[in-house]
């Protein structure tokens, strides 16, 4: 099923190949279900930048979210820099270098592991001094796996994310305002349900004597079908109860069905089967593929067999896996023809990579009220080598 219905008008000339479009309407939808959530429940909600980092789109993401989360000292930068509001940095373990530029920059830090907390005082003693506004807080694990794919999966036995109830016990928690949990990938609000009973169950006794509570991301609220209304009244219940201020941090839901991948077939050829060889990469340009396992969706196309051509995609690269996977299309592909993948701005330029040489797609920015086509950037030869110097 295509999600990025309105690409379906779109001229994939009009662009370079490969290029990542994103539909600025479609990401202002998103926002405006998600500022809704905001209004109706008095919580906070920030942007992922691990999900979505595109910072040219800044000023449209400022108008309806109060700020920005960031896994480390890079994003935190990106965060201050170029987007408004808060920023929230969390990362499994800090350099003590970067943590003292951190601390400068965020408005929340989040601490994965008691020793580093312990470790760090007089660092965090001193910023508290400097910026007595600057909050701290601990992402605990509940150990309630949602997750159905292991790789992401921040509560599996073992994880290195967040900390467990039973290794709170004889410790000095002064200083700390708020916590963290993440338990969700790309679901919906009965998981987040089930999540909350349990961190309720576990870490009941210091909810009451936190100033805000971070729920993470994962939650598909700009899905349809998703019940923000449910999801609203959950939220009211837990900060009345607990009297917290809670945040939100959706990376996907931001840019859910908003953005697509052009690429161009670059050659035809056969091996037991039709194969077709594109100027985009599975291994390079869209990782999740490979890594959760899932299929992305091509315009115009169909399941193997569904449809009258069957081929199978693969890139440039020299890995033997870097393939997209089996489709069928109504006529037979063509050199030079344009291939549209579905629902591509979430989760690949963040992961973009230049292995095997291969280039960086393109960006542009697509108003499909106007038909405004904007380019943002194109890559070149600078940008594979530079990380080689």
């Amino acid at each position: 099923m295509i999600n990025c219905k309105t690409f379906e008008t779109f001229d994939p000339a009009l662009v370079p190949s490969p290029c990542f479009v994103v539909d600025e309407v479609a990401v202002e939808n998103n926002l405006r279900i998600l500022q809704h959530l905001q209004q109706a429940s008095g919580a906070k909600v920030l942007l992922a930048l691990k999900a979505f980092s595109m910072f040219s789109m800044a000023p449209l993401f400022d108008r309806y979210l109060q700020g920005t989360c960031a896994s480390g000292l890079h994003e935190a930068r990106l965060g201050d820099s170029e987007f408004g509001g808060e920023v929230h940095t969390f990362c499994a373990a800090y350099k003590e270098e970067e943590l003292q530029e951190i601390v400068q920059i965020s408005d929340h830090v989040v601490v994965g592991a008691l020793g580093q907390w312990q470790r760090f005082q007089p660092l965090i003693e001193q910023a508290k001094l400097q910026r007595p506004e600057l909050q701290f807080g601990l992402r605990i694990n509940p150990q309630h796996s949602e997750g159905t794919t292991p790789i992401y999966d921040p509560c599996a036995p073992g994880s290195r994310l967040g900390i467990p109830k039973s290794e709170f016990a004889g410790h000095d928690l002064k200083g700390i305002s708020g916590l963290h949990f993440h338990t969700l990938c790309e679901q919906d609000f009965a998981p987040l349900d089930r999540t909350l009973a349990v961190v309720e169950e576990q870490f009941g006794e210091l909810l009451h004597k936190m100033e805000w509570v971070n729920f993470g991301g994962g939650h598909h609220i700009t899905r349809e079908g998703y019940p923000v209304d449910a999801l609203i009244k959950r939220i009211v219940e837990f900060q009345e109860k607990y009297s917290v201020q809670v945040y939100l941090e959706p990376g996907e839901a931001a840019v859910l069905h908003s953005g697509v991948l052009v690429s161009e077939v670059l050659d035809l050829t056969c091996n037991k089967m039709a194969l077709a060889i594109l100027d985009t990469s599975a291994t390079c340009h869209m990782p999740d593929t490979l890594e959760m396992p899932y299929r992305a969706d091509i315009l115009g196309a169909g399941e193997q067999g569904e449809k009258a051509f069957d081929y199978r995609l693969g890139g440039q690269t020299c890995l033997a896996g870097d393939v997209m996977g089996d489709y069928s299309f109504d006529q037979p592909l063509q050199i030079g023809q344009r291939l549209i993948f579905d629902d591509m701005a979430h989760y690949t330029m963040v992961k973009t990579m230049t292995f095997n040489g291969v280039p960086l797609p393109a960006i542009a920015i697509w108003n499909p009220d106007t038909d405004q086509l904007k380019g943002v950037v194109e890559f070149g030869y600078n940008d594979f080598k530079q990380p080689l110097s």
